[in-house]
């Protein structure tokens, strides 16, 4: 667990951009099983979270097209929570930072820290965008 003083402009970048946080498996259960398009982002302390990740999904949801609930849960936090949102995202093996849309319930688009890291922001909004386009 890192100290909430360390992370907590990093949570409040993703709620600022109109993100819900989720710190409870139950939350996570609710917002993944819910109806329509749930679009959750594994958040991170690392470099590629900044730089890559969070800009990634901050520009994407400003699409035309986006998904109806955004979510966030924070790797090496709320551990649970974490653990649930990862469980929903099988066969992925964990990764952080992540990020993954759900239809209905269903994994339909994953992205994995490796489609992450050394790609521009941008790079990653596409591909989110064209789900979005795609799924929402």
């Amino acid at each position: 667990m890192y100290p909430e003083y360390l992370v907590a402009p990093m949570r409040q970048e993703l709620v600022d951009a109109g993100f819900e946080e989720l710190k409870t498996p139950e939350a996570v259960d609710q917002a993944i099983a819910s109806e329509g398009t749930v679009f959750v982002v594994v958040n991170s302390v690392c470099g590629c979270a900044a730089a890559n990740a969070r800009p990634a999904a901050k520009a994407a949801v400003k699409n035309e097209k986006h998904p109806a609930k955004l979510v966030t849960v924070f790797a090496g936090m709320e551990t649970d929570a974490v653990n649930t949102a990862r469980n929903y995202m099988l066969p992925y093996p964990p990764s952080s930072p992540a990020m993954a849309l759900f239809k209905d319930g269903k994994l339909v688009h994953m992205i994995e820290r490796h489609m992450i890291e050394g790609r521009p922001a941008q790079m990653i909004a596409d591909n989110l965008v064209a789900a979005f386009d795609e799924y929402c």
